[in-house]
């Protein structure tokens, strides 16, 4: 059995609307391990996505930290780097189409507007961390990575990308002030901006990827 934390806590990250993402790697059922509380995977599953490059193992082998151990050993860090992450241009892919649904519901009001953003930030997050994980050397997992590729950083102000940001935690924790009418409209309006700039992404992503 091994305990790991990892995300915003190891990150230095944390704030009053923050969680605490707890990893168990057990194998067999615990029913210690609340689902709800912690990620859980078989040391058998964990080594496979090692073997794979996926981005949650590398998310885990930058930023884990190790918590128990029955074994006094600290697992992850015995697996090594894992293997490239070759996926980067189907996964940027993926989270682009992921903002144009959200994009296109925002549009024909068909939901909530607060959950499409929600799920906007989502995808930005994600796109930026694939991307800096895919193409260049310096892997970011941080829940603002978006604005931190350097030359590729998403070209909104901080209080915009805040909005959104606001918008995740309130769907994903229910914490933080709802977002005003005002909000709403400001984030809707910096929605073709974060479009080109995910294209932009895709783009460059498949470029490296025939390098």
């Amino acid at each position: 059995m091994h305990i790991y934390a990892f995300g915003s806590i190891c990150r230095g990250e944390i704030s009053q609307g923050s969680d605490t993402d707890l990893l168990a790697v057990i194998n067999g059922y615990d029913a210690r391990f609340d689902p709800e509380i912690f990620s859980i995977y078989s040391h058998g599953r964990i080594r496979e996505l090692w073997q794979e490059g996926n981005p949650f193992a590398w998310h885990l082998s930058v930023e884990a930290k190790l918590i128990f151990a029955a074994d006094q050993q600290d697992y992850l860090k015995g697996l090594g780097d894992p293997a490239p992450y070759k996926n980067y241009v189907h996964d940027c892919n993926k989270f682009y189409s992921l903002f144009n649904e959200a994009y296109l519901s925002i549009v024909n009001n068909i939901s909530g507007r607060v959950f499409d953003l929600s799920t906007i930030f989502l995808s930005m997050r994600n796109i930026a961390t694939c991307f800096s994980l895919g193409v260049t050397a310096q892997p970011n997992f941080a829940r603002n990575s978006a604005l931190h590729l350097e030359g590729d950083s998403i070209p909104l102000t901080k209080s915009s990308y805040h909005i959104f940001e606001r918008a995740r935690i309130l769907c994903t924790r229910g914490y933080g002030d709802n977002l005003t009418q005002q909000d709403i409209e400001i984030a809707v309006s910096q929605l073709d901006k974060i479009s080109g700039w995910m294209n932009k992404l895709v783009e460059k992503a498949k470029i490296h990827e025939r390098i």
